[in-house]
């Protein structure tokens, strides 16, 4: 059957002598086999000879000399290629896209979506079109010119209610003054005429009072009518708010109960279902758009065995993400590990690398200590603090060695990834004078880095804001509305085979910031080399902690501790 599958691609070249492997690509971190890459580049190529649709990948003339796609606005996608081997044993392999391209959801050469909820007989295109008309319907209310003339109403209302009485009450608050002073004058009178005074006085300060409540009251009277002509209006927004949210709601639940997948056993689960057990308990938005869960569903429908798959960006990188064209990626962590995780079930899958621990055996140099600090020179894969699967790190080592320092021992961290020099606080009042000295910015850190390609200036600044892409953790965003502000000064060092040695001073700490501001198309736009969540995979993250400077926390002596890089 699978041979006559229009999407099943035969290579275009031998493989005869490319081995396959023992276990299916562990799809959160991987290398791309050598089958993937044909696979990948086979499909690439399609990509710039095809001429069956139009889209504007930001890639100039490169893949479509169509004028009108130009003109559109430029989006990179994700595409995926999944190595299969049919009934017939032959291997090919399917291609998927991720999301939508050119506004639509099935192209020729690409396998289908899970649920295509584009197409003509689905129930998606009538209910989201109720849903934009409540939406409509609301734009409508809200402009309303009426609803900014009752607030100004309301407001101005209010404020002279707020007026009017704070002003009886400093009448009143006079108005004792002269009765007290009165009170004060009554010697030389009669006592009846003092009876008299005192009855007249008392009745002078009941009628203030009641003053005041009539006064409220007037006040309260017109704030109620004129807060009745905005709830008019406001009310019947909410009307329209929440029955869009019931809709939105109940459309939801109907497209998560559509995406069903499979597994190689044969069983099947939906979206809500799959996403049970995940912390919100609700699938993320586009859930199971994502080209690998696309792939393995229609290998599974079509009885085709998995061997091996990647996933690669092609076009222009988005605005906050980084994503370099060509460059191989891992599935996301927010919408695809549930997914997948019930998707390969059952397959021999390559094991999570993460789980291994790549500091064991490797040493941990210690370049300075006294009673007070250590300066450690951390390796490349060494974790500073414990992980959630990985206890060994900087701090276990260092609880070892001094059993009897107290405090957190860490004052600050190094990505995993990232080697160099840290300093370790052996007791809890060093590790807050320690501290002090990096929230004031008196401790000088300089990295240096490698990165995948030829600096034209001399040096510079970025000035980035970064926060956790929730959908993908631990990887960072650029994002101008929730970021952290990150700043990082630059100066070139030298430029060797199409590489350039960067000196790096973080004028903040955010996570991952000289990573996210090498690479980033705002930043310096190449990734450093070996960086695995944001450039190129290679033996290590060439990122290296080379210079620290501070005072010493006991004599406030000047103390600098230099180490160079295996790299440089």
């Amino acid at each position: 059957m699978s041979q006559f599958d229009p999407l099943f691609n035969q290579f275009n070249e031998s493989i005869a002598d490319i081995s396959l492997p023992e276990n299916f690509t562990f799809p959160f971190y991987y290398q791309p086999h050598p089958l993937a890459v044909i696979a990948s580049e086979q499909l690439q190529l399609h990509l710039l000879q095809q001429t069956d649709w139009h889209h504007n990948f930001g890639l100039e003339d490169k893949t479509n000399p169509c004028q009108q796609a130009q003109l559109l606005k430029p989006i990179g996608k994700m595409f995926g290629v999944l190595v299969v081997k049919n009934l017939q044993g032959e291997l090919g392999y399917l291609a998927a896209f991720s999301g939508k391209i050119a506004e639509q959801n099935i192209l020729p050469h690409f396998v289908p979506p899970v649920f295509d909820m584009l197409s003509k007989d689905s129930f998606f295109k009538s209910e989201y079109e109720q849903i934009n008309q409540l939406s409509h319907q609301l734009k409508k209310l809200e402009s309303d010119p009426r609803l900014t003339e009752f607030e100004q109403d309301l407001n101005a209302v209010t404020q002279a209610a707020e007026q009017a009485i704070a002003l009886h009450r400093q009448q009143m608050i006079e108005n004792r003054k002269s009765r007290k002073a009165k009170r004060n004058n009554l010697a030389g009178l009669s006592e009846a005429e003092q009876k008299s005074i005192s009855i007249e006085m008392s009745r002078q300060s009941v009628e203030d009072k009641h003053q005041l409540n009539a006064l409220k009251r007037d006040w309260d009277a017109q704030i109620k009518q004129s807060k009745q002509q905005l709830d008019s209006i406001a009310d019947q927004i909410d009307e329209v708010k929440q029955a869009r949210k019931q809709l939105s709601n109940a459309l939801q639940q109907k497209l998560f109960a559509q995406y069903n997948f499979l597994n190689i056993k044969g069983e099947s689960r939906d979206l809500s279902d799959i996403f049970h057990d995940a912390p919100n308990h609700q699938p993320p938005a586009a859930a199971g758009e994502c080209a690998a869960p696309k792939l393995l569903q229609y290998a599974f429908k079509n009885r085709l065995t998995p061997v091996v798959m990647a996933e690669f960006w092609w076009g222009e990188s988005p605005k906050s993400e980084i994503k370099q064209h060509q460059n191989y990626y891992p599935a996301c962590h927010g919408k695809c590990r549930p997914i997948l995780g019930h998707m390969l079930d059952g397959m021999k899958v390559d094991e999570n690398p993460l789980l291994t621990n790549p500091a064991e055996g490797v040493e941990l140099p210690i370049i300075y200590q006294d009673d007070y600090i250590v300066i450690i020179n951390k390796p490349a894969e060494f974790l500073s603090v414990p992980g959630k699967n990985i206890t060994d790190s900087v701090f276990s080592r260092m609880k070892q060695k001094f059993p009897n320092a107290t405090g957190p021992l860490i004052v600050h961290r190094l990505d995993m990834s990232t080697s160099g020099l840290m300093v370790i606080a052996l007791s809890k009042e060093v590790n807050k004078h320690l501290v002090q000295q990096f929230i004031n910015r008196t401790v000088t850190k300089r990295y240096i880095a490698k990165i995948d390609g030829e600096l034209s200036t001399e040096s510079g600044t970025i000035s980035l804001p970064l926060r956790v892409d929730l959908d993908d953790r631990p990887k960072q965003l650029v994002c101008y509305e929730y970021g952290k502000h990150a700043e990082t000064f630059w100066q070139k060092v030298a430029v060797k085979n199409g590489n350039t040695l960067v000196h790096l001073y973080p004028k903040t700490g955010r996570t991952h910031q000289l990573r996210v501001h090498s690479a980033h198309h705002d930043g310096l736009h190449m990734p450093i080399l070996g960086d695995d969540l944001y450039g190129k995979t290679e033996k290590r993250l060439h990122l290296h902690a080379q210079l620290l400077s501070l005072h010493h926390p006991h004599t406030n002596q000047s103390m600098t501790f230099e180490v160079n890089a295996d790299f440089e």
